[in-house]
């Protein structure tokens, strides 16, 4: 088992507090390690149309893509509870857009309880990923 990266939760759990989930009251937060080496992190907002909602981690692939990085090297997710709140199937197949299947997703509940320590490859088996449309550039 690997340790926790402080740095990502630190993150996850400061923007996870800026959540906006006035229906659902279920706050996440999400942190990227990039290949520039910055830490982007991104929250759930909710809308009242419900399918306008983003997750935490659509969130933070939008801070990453907009503060220069390219890639994911390692991501944590955070959310309410103590059971490990992993990202949903959408989610999953955005981090695939970013992230090969041996990038390691942390995934917990911030009252404590199981830490999840997965790769993407895990979650989301026999992905559908970027290269397979290299052959039609």
């Amino acid at each position: 088992m690997e340790a926790i990266d402080e740095t990502l939760l630190d993150a996850a759990r400061r923007v996870r507090k800026n959540a906006h989930v006035p229906y659902s009251e279920f706050h996440v937060g999400a942190a990227i390690l990039a290949d520039d080496g910055k830490v982007y992190a991104g929250c759930n907002v909710e809308n009242a149309a419900y399918p306008l909602g983003n997750c935490a981690e659509a969130s933070a692939i939008a801070a990453m893509l907009a503060g220069g990085g390219r890639k994911i090297n390692r991501i944590l997710t955070l959310g309410p509870g103590t059971e490990p709140v992993t990202p949903c199937g959408g989610c999953r197949q955005r981090i695939r857009e970013f992230a090969g299947p041996e990038v390691p997703i942390v995934s917990l509940g911030v009252d404590g309880g199981e830490v999840l320590y997965s790769t993407l490859g895990q979650l989301l088996p026999h992905s559908f990923g970027p290269e397979f449309l290299e052959s039609r550039k």
